[in-house]
């Protein structure tokens, strides 16, 4: 597996659903439960500041605040999360995000395939699984299921209302 591509496409992918949105209809809710287009790009900001710290925690440079905050909240780290971006602009929130992923390219080039293949590198997220399974699980697939709502508010005539 090439973690580069596997997280490039899934972000690719997003940013496709994103671009021909224009105007208000990112602000409206429903698009994700009573999620805006906009919470749904503020809450993947959130995750990929979540995995800028796991990339440093297994490389040896601790645990940092967010991932703190991820493991202690457990599910309602989400709503947090979006809460905490709450007024602040489509533009402002998908800048985090596109700066986060960034920085997640950058630090995954550090690492080579045979470490983000082996598992026991992140016991919290099982013992079993690797990194490469978490950026396909927690990332890749995460952000292609968000990237996948987004179509779908926009043709259900909610987006209108």
């Amino acid at each position: 597996m090439n973690a580069l591509d596997i997280v490039r496409y899934g972000h690719l992918t997003l940013l496709g659903e994103l671009e021909p949105l224009q105007g208000d209809i990112r602000e409206r809710p429903g698009a994700c439960g009573s999620w805006s287009i906009t919470d749904i790009v503020a809450h993947l900001g959130s995750y990929e500041l979540v995995l800028i710290d796991i990339l440093g925690e297994v490389t040896g440079n601790g645990s940092g605040p967010i991932l703190d905050r991820f493991r202690q909240m457990g599910p309602e780290f989400n709503d947090a999360e979006v809460a905490n971006r709450r007024g602040r602009s489509y533009d402002d929130v998908l800048d985090e995000l596109n700066g986060a992923h960034a920085s997640v390219l950058a630090r995954l080039s550090d690492f080579t395939p045979e470490f983000l293949r082996s598992s026991g590198n992140i016991p919290w997220y099982g013992d079993d699984y690797s990194l490469d399974d978490l950026l396909v699980y927690m990332y890749y697939g995460h952000k292609r299921e968000h990237a996948a709502q987004i179509p779908a508010f926009r043709d259900s005539g909610l987006s209108s209302h």
